[in-house]
């Protein structure tokens, strides 16, 4: 089954990937490798909700933006691959804008880490990952994530 498929199965869609707001491109492939430059929560070219987690943003809807993430970080690889080559999901690295004090990051970040779980499977889903705070993100996002993918050789 395609991950698109999969995707329409969760009531998703690969959203078109968001054009670059800096001075970098959204993906690189280096051999079997992608890379995705952070991707943030935005949805028809606007960020779904701004400010700090546990602010403006509670932590259950910051987990749902980084699901959001997660899906930019997929269209971003079919800008330079078929993602239904990804043999596996090597690494995700999430942000998390949360106000002095917010500890629940990783439970955030695993909005995106689930979604991957379930499109990529047990094995080939799981990855390493960092999750960390910090104070601020671009256009205010509550939270960004960037993921490193192995495609099929």
């Amino acid at each position: 089954m395609s991950i698109k498929d999969k995707l329409a199965e969760l009531g998703l869609t690969l959203p078109t990937a968001a054009a670059p707001v800096a001075a970098y491109v959204p993906a690189v492939k280096s051999g079997n490798l992608v890379f995705t430059a952070g991707q943030l929560p935005v949805v028809d070219g606007k960020i779904v909700i701004a400010g700090k987690v546990g602010q403006e943003v509670t932590p259950e809807q910051a987990k749902d933006m980084a699901q959001i993430c997660a899906l930019n970080a997929l269209a971003a690889i079919s800008l330079v691959a078929d993602i239904d080559q990804i043999h596996r999901v090597v690494r995700v690295g999430g942000f998390v804008n949360g106000v002095p004090g917010f500890t629940a990051i990783p439970a955030v970040v695993n909005g995106a880490s689930e979604l991957l779980i379930k499109l990529f499977g047990e094995v080939n889903g799981k990855h390493a990952r960092t999750a960390v705070g910090v104070a601020e993100l671009p256009l205010n996002a509550p939270v960004e994530v960037e993921m490193i993918v192995e495609l099929k050789s």
